[in-house]
């Protein structure tokens, strides 16, 4: 029995030791998956365009320049996207966040026929492709002469951000103890109050997660953009990105350098605000779903 059991510790320990192995290595490829794209475009965007081709391939350049990047930022049509994109994201992210907490209050605090129904039509919302409401969308923004204007951005957005915002807050409206909002309707407060003074402070967690993941959204988006907006004024960073070409010597050609730039540009704030808020986000994501 000694013996047998003697045994059975080294052999456990090869096991956990090789297990230990192998997950580090997925953590490997995991990360070398996810990153490399990233780097092999800033690697791109420092790259002289002789040295954009050349073989065998150079995994990082000989001459490093910020030219491209120069020629990006003096754009003035990227500008306007940049700008476009901000005004477009934060409008997104404000009427989510408005609109979707007034009715995750109204889910998540009152029982009345059919909220059931509502919260699995708002959750049902979310799985359609964006492609499958393309068509639906744009009669509705020709019918409301909104083609071209970063309004209908705005309005066609809250198609895939509101019902998220709408679902994670009522969680988070769930989750708050109803003693709290018991108390404030003793003190002789209003829904309205209740809702702006007790349920919005305690719901900011989940406010800032929503937020930030429904900015995220909005200025990633593509499809919608080209779809919506044709003049180089309206366009969003995405489209600007896309519509990068120039002519030269009569043959068409495409500035990967000055594309690669642009992108590295676009993406750079989104990892900030996601490594500087990434506690905020997964706290928002979990806590709303432990209770209710």
């Amino acid at each position: 029995m000694k013996g047998s059991s003697g045994g059975a510790g080294p052999e456990r320990s090869l096991g956990q030791g090789t297990l230990r192995a192998l997950f580090y290595l997925l953590v490997a490829a995991v990360l070398v998956f996810t990153i490399f794209p990233f780097f092999w475009a800033f690697v791109s965007s420092i790259k002289p365009d002789d040295e954009l081709f050349t073989t065998p391939v150079r995994y990082w350049p000989g001459r490093a320049t910020l030219d491209n990047y120069r020629l990006v930022l003096a754009n003035g049509e990227f500008q306007q996207a940049l700008l476009n994109s901000v005004i477009v994201a934060v409008s997104v992210t404000a009427v989510s966040l408005a609109v979707g907490s007034l009715a995750a209050y109204a889910l998540g605090r009152f029982r009345f026929r059919g909220r059931s129904v509502v919260l699995y039509v708002v959750l049902g919302m979310t799985i359609f492709p964006q492609i499958a409401v393309l068509g639906a969308l744009f009669e509705m923004i020709n019918f409301f002469k909104l083609y071209n204007q970063l309004s209908a951005l705005i309005l066609t957005y809250l198609i895939f951000t509101l019902p998220f915002t709408v679902w994670v807050l009522t969680g988070f409206m769930k989750a708050i103890p109803r003693e709290i909002e018991e108390a404030a309707y003793v003190d002789g407060a209003t829904h309205w109050q209740v809702f702006t003074r007790v349920m919005l402070p305690l719901s900011v967690p989940g406010m800032a997660t929503t937020g930030i993941l429904a900015f995220i959204a909005a200025w990633n988006e593509f499809l919608f953009a080209l779809s919506f907006t044709q003049t180089p004024d309206k366009r969003t960073v995405t489209y600007a990105i896309q519509a990068f070409s120039t002519t030269s010597s009569g043959l068409y050609e495409i500035p990967w350098g000055q594309t690669m730039a642009a992108s590295v540009v676009v993406t750079v704030p989104l990892v900030v605000l996601t490594l500087v808020f990434q506690r905020r986000i997964l706290a928002g994501l979990t806590a709303g779903a432990v209770k209710g």
